[in-house]
């Protein structure tokens, strides 16, 4: 077992994730961390363009009265594949320890079209990384594996940068190869089979990924959300104000037991629902702590 640096001689600091080439890593493609890498460079630039069109062109089906619409949203969701060119996630965990990529792409549009249909069609619900908050089963590794195959296109055109910049890659007997992969295409929204070279690291193609997009959590958790928005939220529901004028609120740790309130994506659902009637976006809000706390920390840089 080797990391990239070392099986190909690489040394001092990488702008690619320096994974062990021979098992699973097990860090995540984050769609919201590359998000917050806009602007950082080409390649988080048509990485969100990407994930953008894509997610539009899936909820631009939800709801559709004709049938062809319809399964095209279906069948757009179901054309995932194991990315496993990343090394990246848990293959126990990934399409196939869920039954395959036709069982995601179905739990996914059935949530979209019933549960989730009015948060998409009020525009609470409008990045792929909202769908971890309220999609049962939709965690951190099933949200990389479908980031990786939508992005796939900018992490091969990273990868071909970087071979182009450490002539390691291809010195002695290390080589490069060329690959057919299916990648989405943001201009004609759909996807497509496209060559792409790749270098062969283990006896298989390794494709790059810049080091920033990538972690061991994902940044918008159903976890996160319920333990910050949704129960700030309720706290704001259930406050009191005394007579002197200062407020009292529940403990955290008191609304948790409370029936309606337990830790769970219902829950999130549930209290999203609600604030809305109130005028509330806490998807929104969630997004502004993300950003908050992304700019505070390491990840403010990107490749």
């Amino acid at each position: 077992m080797a990391p990239v640096t070392t099986h190909y001689g690489i040394i001092g600091p990488v702008p690619f994730l320096d994974v062990d080439i021979s098992v699973d890593n097990r860090m995540f493609i984050d769609p919201h961390a590359i998000r917050l890498c806009h602007g950082l460079g080409p390649f988080a630039a048509a990485a969100n363009h990407c994930t953008t069109t894509f997610f539009d062109e899936v909820t631009a089906c939800v709801g559709a009265t004709g049938a062809s619409v319809r399964q095209r949203g279906l069948e757009l969701l179901q054309r995932f594949e194991e990315p496993w060119e990343t090394r990246l996630g848990m293959a126990a965990q990934g399409f196939h320890g869920h039954g395959g990529a036709e069982d995601v792409g179905m739990w996914i549009w059935n949530a979209l079209n019933t549960d989730l249909e009015a948060l998409v069609r009020v525009g609470i619900l409008r990045q792929i990384e909202d769908l971890p908050l309220f999609v049962e089963g939709i965690d951190r590794d099933i949200t990389s594996d479908i980031t990786t195959r939508i992005v796939f296109d900018p992490l091969a055109d990273f990868t071909a940068d970087v071979v182009a910049r450490y002539p390691q890659f291809t010195a002695g007997r290390h080589r490069i190869d060329t690959f057919s992969r299916q990648v989405w295409d943001p201009h004609r929204r759909q996807w497509n089979q496209k060559s792409v070279t790749l270098p062969v690291a283990g006896g298989k193609p390794l494709l790059l990924v810049p080091r920033h997009w990538a972690r061991p959590t994902l940044l918008m958790s159903a976890g996160r959300y319920y333990e910050t928005s949704v129960l700030s939220f309720a706290q704001r529901e259930q406050s009191v104000i005394t007579s002197n004028g200062k407020i009292l609120k529940t403990p955290k740790d008191v609304l948790k037991t409370q029936p309606g309130l337990e830790r769970g994506r219902n829950t999130n659902l549930a209290v999203t629902q609600r604030a809305h009637r109130k005028d509330a976006d806490l998807v929104a809000v969630f997004r502004d702590f993300v950003r908050a706390k992304w700019a505070d920390g390491p990840g403010g840089q990107a490749a």
